[in-house]
Order: C-alpha cells, then sequence, then structure tokens
C-alpha cells in the first residue's frame, strides 16, 4: 500500500519551507516506496511523523525498526554523524542511511511512552541531564555547526532585534541576555550536544529504560543544553505556587547531576532564552514571550 502523509506533516512543512516543503510532502510517498524496496523493509504498523519528519515502523531481516524521512534542513546538519558517533550510547541507534536522500533506519523505540509519562517533572529533569551527562562526553563529528557560529549571529543581530520590539523592558531584556553570551562566547567548547532534549524527545525502549532521539547537533558547551527540558510541561508550572521555583528545581536539578559550574550555565541558558527571542522578533513579534522571561528570571535570582 502506498504510503499516506499525515496531514499534520502536509501543514507543517509548507510552513517552514514554503514551495520546498510541498514539493517534499509530495514526494514522500515514492522516496517512502524507494527505500522500502531498496533495503528489503515492509511496513508494520501505522505511518508516524514529528513535526518534520515522516516515520514509517517497518520490519527487517532482524527485526522491528523505523523508517524516518525527512526534507533536507540546513540549519540542523549532522544528524546521522551524531547518531553515528553516539553509536547508541543514550541515544536511538542508527542502522543505516541514505546521506543524499536524508533517509535514516532506525532503532524502534516505544512511541507511546515519553518523559512526558514521568509524574514527578525534576525526575524527568534529571533523567533528561543523565542522558546529556552521556551524549556530550563526545567531541563533535565534522559537519555539525558550531555554537561559536551561533553565538556570534546572536551578538551580531541582538542590538538590530532589541530596536524592533515595543517594550523598553523587552529591549533591556534582550541586551543583557547578549551581554550575558558575550561573557562565554570566548569559550563555547567543542562536545557534541543534542540541542533540542526535551521531554518528547527521550523514549521508552527495550535495552534502556530511556534514549533521545530527534538531536539537532552542535559542536559546543554542555552548558548550553538545559532550556528544552526547562519548557516542557510548562502549564505545570504557572499553576505551581511559586513559578520561578519551579523552574529553577528543575534547572538545578539538571546543573547538579550534569557537574555543571552554575553560573556558566546560567549564561548560556541566558543565551538560549535569546535565540528563542531572536527567532520571534525575526518572524515579525514585537514583545517577548512571557515564558523566556520567567526562565531568564528564575534562574539568575537565587533566594536567600
Amino acid at each position: 500500500m502506498p504510503i499516506t502523509v499525515p496531514e499534520q506533516l502536509v501543514a507543517n512543512l509548507p510552513k517552514y519551507y514554503g514551495d520546498r516543503g510541498r514539493a517534499w510532502v509530495a514526494d514522500a510517498p515514492r522516496l517512502a516506496a524507494e527505500h522500502l524496496d531498496k533495503w528489503g523493509l515492509t511496513v508494520d504498523g501505522p505511518v508516524m511523523n514529528g513535526v518534520v519528519a515522516l516515520v514509517v515502523p517497518v520490519r527487517t531481516a532482524d527485526g522491528p525498526a523505523v523508517l524516518k524521512l525527512q526534507i533536507d534542513d540546513p540549519e540542523h546538519p549532522g544528524e546521522a554523524a551524531a547518531l553515528r558517533t553516539w553509536d547508541g550510547n543514550g541515544a536511538v541507534r542508527l542502522l543505516r542511511e541514505d546521506p543524499v536522500a536524508g533517509t535514516m533506519l532506525l532503532e524502534r523505540l516505544d512511541s507511546r511512552r515519553d518523559l512526558l509519562s514521568v509524574r514527578d517533572d525534576v525526575q524527568a529533569a534529571q533523567i533528561v541531564a543523565q542522558l546529556l551527562v552521556r551524549l556530550n562526553a563526545y567531541k563533535s563529528p565534522e559537519g555539525v555547526r558550531s555554537l561559536r557560529e551561533i553565538a556570534a549571529g546572536m551578538l551580531k543581530f541582538a542590538p538590530v532585534a532589541a530596536q524592533r520590539l515595543a517594550n523598553p523592558d523587552d529591549r533591556k531584556l534582550v541586551l543583557e541576555w547578549a551581554a550575558a553570551v558575550r561573557e562565554v562566547a570566548g569559550e563555547c567548547g567543542d562536545q557534541l550536544l543534542h540541542w533540542d532534549l526535551h521531554f518528547e524527545n527521550v523514549l521508552a525502549a527495550d535495552r534502556e529504560e530511556w534514549l533521545a532521539i530527534d538531536p539537532k547537533p552542535l559542536s559546543g558547551d554542555p552548558a548550553f543544553e538545559l532550556l528544552p527540558a526547562l519548557h516542557n510541561r510548562w502549564h505545570e508550572v504557572l499553576a505551581a505556587y511559586d513559578p520561578h521555583r519551579a523552574v529553577r528545581r528543575r534547572f538545578d536539578a539538571m546543573v547538579e547531576v550534569m557537574g555543571l559550574d552554575r553560573q556558566r550555565a546560567v549564561l548560556w541558558t541566558l543565551g538560549r532564552t535569546l535565540q528563542n527571542s531572536l527567532w520571534t522578533i525575526e518572524d515579525g513579534e514585537n514583545a517577548l514571550e512571557a515564558t523566556q522571561i520567567l526562565v531568564a528570571e528564575a534562574i539568575v535570582h537565587r533566594p536567600l
């Protein structure tokens, strides 16, 4: 049977990639059929999707796997190279790849259970941190973007972006966050970063309890890894008696597990709030998101 692209993916690809995204969606069934035939795979369950990836459960001669197809994204090169480097240590295992098509055959994990299923949000953040300790232990392979490049781009754009904000307090925050990045930009590091390890990018597995998926690899400082796990289950943060404390508990737990210098982790996490804010400003917003402001306040201001 031909592969049908899920409606969410049909909507997302044009949203993020325009005409190129529409063309990829139209070609995805052919691309999937080609790799099913070439690699001797049979479809073994309902087609799934990530934000911009098509995921097909398959069966190989050796057992279950998933076929992952995705559009080429120059912003996030090196996923297969990162997975090869980790070779299953803390992350899903890469079984086969077609580098030209950007198609990968991956170990099958339990897509029905991620870290959102862990009731204690601090425990979930600690599990993320434990995985990051393992993933960040490797030097970055060739072809992966560098944090140095990203930091330089943020510092160049921040003064321009600040002037697009309507609120003077927002403009001040953007410049303060840029100053934080400037403090650490001289030593960006060269470890292999996941860059997007939040609760939904950690799945249950057979060979280990939890494994990371969907890296957006970077070469840089592990202290740049913390923010995604702080954003998860945000409704619980806002419902807490003290939302700042709720964020800080996750942050401090991750810093402790990863053995990071707390002040350096603060500075690079402010860099992530800056990065997220610059993206929204570039998309036309003229105000900072409350989420970014709350995270920044929470990690900077520690109670006595």
